[in-house]
C-alpha cells in the first residue's frame, strides 16, 4: 500500500508528533513506501530508503496553535506542488490527523485525485478551545461562562464532524470517540491505540535513591490539562502534615508560570526526550494526570512502562488505559483525585503492587501491532 500520510504535528513535542514519528519509523522498518508531508522550518525533501519526507515552510502570518505548532492560512500555497510529487509518487491513500493546515491541504488533495481518504483523531480542539476561552475570559459570570464554553465546545466538535466526513475511514484512539465520530459522520471506523517503547521506559533506569516521595506530570502545560488541580493536591498533604515529597512536572506551556506561584514544592524541568524523559519518568513514584481532554494519554503507558501508576480522571481516553485500584485510580471527580494521590504516598504497599501491575500491563502493549491495525485499515478503506 502507498501511503501518503499529512501529519499535522510531526516535529513538535508532543503525543500526536510522537505517534506520526513512530509511524513513518514502522513503514521505515518494513520497507512500506510512504510520502510523508509535514510543516517544517523550511521547504525541501529528502528520502531514506522507503520514505521520501516533503517539509513544507508556514509563511509569516501562521497563527500559534500551541507549543511549537502554528496553522498558516496560505498554507495551501504548496498545492500544485505537493500535487506534482504525489503524482509522480502514486499513492494508493492519503492519510489525515486533524483539522490544521496540513492535513486541510492532504484533505483537498485527495479530493483533486480522486482519492480514498482516511482521517485518524488524535486530539480534542473542541475540548481544548473551550477552556482555553475559559481561561482568557474568566471574568465573566460562572453561569454565562460556562453556557458560552459549552456552545464553543458542542460547534466546534460539530465542524470536526462534518470534515471528518470527507474520510472513508475514521481511526480513533478509544471507543468513546470512536462512537461518536462514527455515529456523526455515518464512516465505518476502527480503534488506533497507542503502544509503548519498553526498551526505552523502564524501572530499571531510576537513579534516585532518596526517601523523598515524587508526585509527577508529564505533557504541556496548558489550560486543558487541568493542572491546577495540583495545586490543590500539594496543598492537601500540608493539610495532612505530610513532608518528604516533590512535584516533578515536565513541559512547558502558559500555566507554568501559575504553578510556580503557587506551588512550594514543584521542580520544572521543561520539555524532556528520550534518556532523560526515561530516567525521570522512573524516578517518579506516582503520576498525577488530571487531564479531562486527552484522547489517549501516551504519557500514562509511558509511565507504566517505568513501573509508575497513575491517577487520571474519569474523562477523556486515560480511563481506558488504567485497571482502577490494579495498575493506578481513576477520580470521579476533584476530591477523590486529591484523596487517591494522597493515598498512594500513604499506602507503600498498595503502590507497590500497583508498580508491579502497571508495569506487567505496559509491557504487553506494542507498537507494532497498532500500526499493523493501521495498515488493515487502509486495506479495507481501498475497497470501500
Amino acid at each position: 500500500m502507498r501511503v501518503a500520510f499529512f501529519p499535522d504535528s510531526f516535529l513538535e513535542i508532543n503525543g500526536v508528533a510522537m505517534t506520526s514519528r513512530r509511524f513513518v519509523e514502522y513503514a521505515k522498518r518494513k520497507n512500506y513506501p510512504v510520502f510523508c508531508v509535514y510543516a517544517g522550518e523550511k521547504t525541501e525533501e529528502k528520502s531514506e530508503e522507503s520514505i521520501i519526507y516533503l517539509s513544507l515552510k508556514r509563511s509569516v502570518f501562521s497563527v500559534p496553535m500551541d507549543e511549537g505548532l502554528k496553522y498558516d492560512p496560505l498554507f495551501q500555497r504548496h498545492r500544485k506542488y505537493v500535487l506534482k510529487r504525489l503524482i509522480q509518487f502514486q499513492p494508493e491513500i492519503i492519510h489525515i490527523t486533524g483539522l490544521n493546515d496540513v492535513s486541510i491541504l492532504g484533505a483537498f488533495l485527495a479530493w483533486q485525485m480522486n482519492l480514498p481518504l482516511i482521517g485518524s483523531w488524535h486530539t480534542n480542539l473542541h475540548e481544548y478551545a473551550a477552556r482555553r476561552f475559559a481561561k482568557i475570559c474568566c471574568f465573566l459570570p460562572v453561569p454565562i461562562l460556562n453556557s458560552m464554553s459549552r456552545f464553543i465546545e458542542e460547534k466546534i466538535l460539530q465542524g470536526a464532524i462534518l470534515y471528518y466526513k470527507m474520510s472513508r475511514m475514521i481511526l480513533a484512539p478509544n471507543q468513546e470517540l470512536l462512537d461518536i465520530l462514527t455515529a456523526g459522520t455515518g464512516r465505518p471506523g476502527q480503534l488506533m491505540l497507542r503502544g509503548v517503547d519498553t526498551s526505552l521506559y523502564s524501572p530499571q533506569k531510576r537513579s534516585v535513591k532518596d526517601e523523598i516521595f515524587r508526585f509527577g506530570f508529564v505533557g504541556r502545560l496548558r489550560p486543558e490539562k487541568n493542572l491546577r488541580l495540583l495545586a490543590k493536591v500539594e496543598q492537601r498533604l500540608f493539610e495532612k502534615g505530610k513532608t518528604g515529597f516533590k512535584f516533578i512536572i515536565v513541559g512547558e506551556g502558559s500555566e507554568r508560570e501559575w504553578l510556580a506561584q503557587n506551588m512550594k514544592t514543584a521542580e520544572f524541568t521543561g520539555f524532556l526526550e528520550g534518556e532523560a524523559l526515561a530516567e525521570t519518568f522512573a524516578n517518579l513514584d506516582v503520576l498525577l494526570f488530571p487531564s479531562e481532554t486527552d484522547t489517549f494519554g501516551n504519557v500514562v503507558q509511558e509511565a507504566n512502562a517505568s513501573g509508575v501508576p497513575a491517577v487520571v480522571t474519569n474523562k477523556g481516553g486515560p480511563k481506558f488505559l488504567v485497571h482502577h485500584a490494579e495498575t493506578g485510580l481513576i477520580a470521579q471527580n476533584e476530591e477523590e483525585f486529591i484523596n487517591f494521590a494522597v493515598e498512594l504516598m500513604e499506602n507503600p504497599e498498595m503502590l507497590s503492587r500497583m508498580k508491579q501491575k502497571a508495569f506487567q500491563l505496559a509491557s504487553s502493549r506494542s507498537w507494532d501491532s497498532v500500526f499493523q491495525s493501521v495498515y488493515e485499515a487502509y486495506e479495507k478503506a481501498v475497497k470501500i
